[in-house]
């Protein structure tokens, strides 16, 4: 069922250019302080759009960064966004057991909500890694107090995607609870999902296939979720030793990540996405009482 709320989501996974997983056979998690950081000039830039849009947004933080950038997590936060969580040493998934799973959601959370003083409630998987046979996350976020999920892209894609997702923010009902998720924004070519939430996404494809994911979310009454990474925003980032298809697929078009985000910003209305949870909730006839408890 359709949420009904009024604006689409804009958020961001914050995180830095060496913390890109296609970047793990380069750059070792132990040595990821000892690479020039570029994320507060990065970070600044959205802030900059969002605050000439009048819009908020979600702002998905790695504990990691929280712990090693503080400075930046509290600027995010100051300026009126939402802080969620995006792990802590960006692990995916599919690489994880629930029991490591739950450590490192603890540490992201504990860490983020030392540096912002807000609760965080919303958690977003790296690269998209809760997929069919990991439902388990579900259980696992839901027992240690998140309230909703943005992991689910529904597309059929090596590495991640979650094809029979549903394509509208929608509950999830597990035995621990009732956990609302926001899926990633896709339209159609000739009858088959198309991802088109951002990322490199908004850098590879044409502009107009992403402009019109979110135009046909709004004619149906439907919010969609965009995404970015910080350092889309940066040209001048480091370029690492990695293979062809990686250096394509991190660094084209990112001379034009800013341009189109403002495009979309005045184009469409974008919030964060904690506020509309009890909006799902009633869509969907779900009391709010069931979900915190």
């Amino acid at each position: 069922m359709a949420s009904r709320v009024q604006s689409h989501f804009f958020t961001v996974d914050v995180e830095e250019y060496f913390h890109v997983n296609a970047f793990e056979g380069v750059v070792a998690r132990e040595d990821w302080a000892a690479h020039p950081r570029r994320l507060a000039g990065s970070v600044a830039q959205l802030l900059e759009l969002l605050d000439a849009a009048g819009a908020k947004g979600t702002f998905f933080t790695l504990g990691w960064v929280a712990d090693h950038e503080p400075d930046v997590v509290r600027q995010i936060a100051n300026a009126g966004h939402e802080i969620a969580s995006h792990g802590y040493w960006h692990r995916r998934l599919t690489t994880l057991t629930p029991d490591e799973f739950r450590e490192d959601l603890r540490a992201s959370k504990r860490a983020l909500e030392d540096v912002c003083g807000a609760e965080v409630t919303g958690f977003r998987a790296p690269s998209f890694s809760i997929v069919p046979g990991r439902e388990w996350a579900f259980d696992v976020l839901l027992e240690e107090g998140f309230r909703y999920d943005s992991s689910l892209f529904p597309i059929r894609r090596r590495g991640y995607g979650y094809p029979g997702a549903q394509r509208t923010p929608h509950v999830i009902r597990r035995a621990a609870g009732v956990l609302v998720e926001f899926p990633l924004a896709t339209t159609a070519v000739l009858g088959f999902p198309v991802p088109a939430a951002g990322g490199g996404y908004l850098r590879q494809f044409p502009f107009a296939l992403i402009k019109r994911a979110f135009a046909e979310s709004a004619t149906r009454g439907d919010s969609a979720t965009f995404y970015v990474h910080p350092w889309e925003l940066d040209p001048g980032q480091p370029r690492l030793p990695v293979s062809m298809l990686t250096r394509l697929r991190h660094y084209r078009g990112l001379g034009s990540t800013r341009a189109r985000i403002a495009q979309l910003l005045a184009q469409f209305r974008f919030g964060a996405m904690a506020p509309s949870v009890p909006d799902v909730l009633a869509a969907e006839g779900t009391p709010v009482a069931a979900h915190q408890r």
